[in-house]
């Protein structure tokens, strides 16, 4: 699995496997706190199966997710490469498998591959690009401008008839924490985007049926 993980993706086999060595999988149920912002710990976690959500919080409770992460993506990198608190809460939307690397075992690795290090760097800067884009967006579009980019970057082809589909499926509260608005702004707008069957929205899933008008 870690040759399929962009960060490791260029290990020898033996580097992959001596990393290996010292991982260890953990299986979470749906609704489990993986890590709190401002905790003291430096592992770094690769998704194995399931879903996950990144998120921050104020004193009032109010949240922001940042990110929503799945199999093959990782989280708690930033903590490799330096020794501050966590910055953010990652809790699971679905059952989920993670595999665990110490901080130990990774500086090891990484003094041993100059590989590792420069995707370490490509993928520090990929983040820094993606949280520009979303400053952009918080700044530049309106609610309808957000929601619609957020259910387009989380939706994946279905390949039937140029469907999209977003699952598991988000509640209109989380997508409302994703794009900084009201639960209920969102809901007017699933509603009229229903009505004009853009989306449908399914137990599990929103089915994304054609292009998102460009306005709302």
């Amino acid at each position: 699995m870690l040759n399929q993980v962009y960060l490791f993706s260029e290990l020898a086999a033996d580097d992959t496997c001596a990393l290996t060595e010292h991982t260890h999988t953990r299986n979470y149920p749906a609704n489990s706190i993986l890590i709190n912002e401002g905790d003291n710990t430096d592992s770094l976690y690769v998704i194995l199966e399931g879903e996950v959500k990144a998120y921050a919080c104020d004193e009032t409770g109010k949240e922001v997710i940042l990110n929503i992460l799945r199999a093959g993506d990782y989280f708690g990198e930033l903590s490799l490469v330096d020794d501050e608190p966590r910055s953010a809460s990652v809790m699971t939307l679905t059952p989920t498998k993670v595999m665990i690397i110490s901080k130990a075992s990774f500086k090891q690795c990484l003094a041993d591959n100059s590989n590792l290090a420069f995707n370490l760097i490509r993928a520090l800067t990929k983040q820094v690009r993606g949280l520009t884009e979303s400053v952009k967006s918080l700044a530049l579009m309106d609610v309808y401008g957000r929601v619609a980019h957020t259910l387009l970057d989380l939706a994946k082809d279905t390949n039937e008839d140029g469907k999209m589909m977003v699952k598991p499926k988000l509640t209109h509260q989380d997508i409302a924490h994703i794009v900084g608005s009201s639960r209920e702004m969102v809901s007017r707008i699933f509603k009229e985007l229903t009505k004009g069957n853009y989306i449908t929205v399914t137990k599990d899933s929103i089915v994304i049926n054609e292009k998102l008008p460009p306005g709302w």
